[in-house]
């Protein structure tokens, strides 16, 4: 079990809000030394806790502005049915999450569009093409009411 303790949750919830503050600034915001601040960082993505820093595209001002919701049922179970099909899924650029859920569906995806049309090209060229599946059924999104990659730490 990895050793998390207040200290640590307050650097990753001030790293999660601002990934791009200095050290020096993340130092004040958790009452730490710049040192001290700094070795507890470095050991957080030693050990996996920060998986790495990105910079987060507004999708819409991109002209990305449908989301798609489609959720899979394969045709079987078997370990090569689903190594298959996640493999392919994968390579969709389009895909931004896939999940194996248990429920009435097998996987769960997210994927970004232009608009409709686009979407459209992306089942056709993409989705239709995807091994094992057995039914398919997408959902548009109307409206986005809460979206965070900030865990509740």
């Amino acid at each position: 079990m990895i050793e998390i303790d207040d200290t640590d949750r307050r650097l990753m919830a001030a790293l999660q809000r601002d990934g791009r503050m200095t050290n020096a600034e993340l130092a004040d915001k958790v009452n730490l030394s710049a040192s001290a601040c700094h070795r507890r960082v470095q050991r957080l993505e030693k050990i996996g806790v920060i998986d790495g820093y990105v910079a987060l595209v507004n999708a819409r001002k991109i002209g990305l502005s449908t989301t798609v919701f489609v959720e899979i049922t394969l045709s079987a179970q078997a370990d090569e049915v689903l190594d298959a099909f996640e493999r392919a899924v994968r390579l969709i650029p389009d895909v931004l999450e896939c999940h194996l859920m248990a429920g009435s569906a097998d996987y769960l995806l997210k994927v970004l569009a232009k608009d409709t049309e686009d979407f459209a090209r992306i089942h056709r060229k993409h989705l239709a093409r995807l091994p094992g599946v057995a039914q398919m059924q997408s959902s548009f999104a109307l409206r986005k009411v809460r979206a965070t990659t900030a865990l509740p730490i």
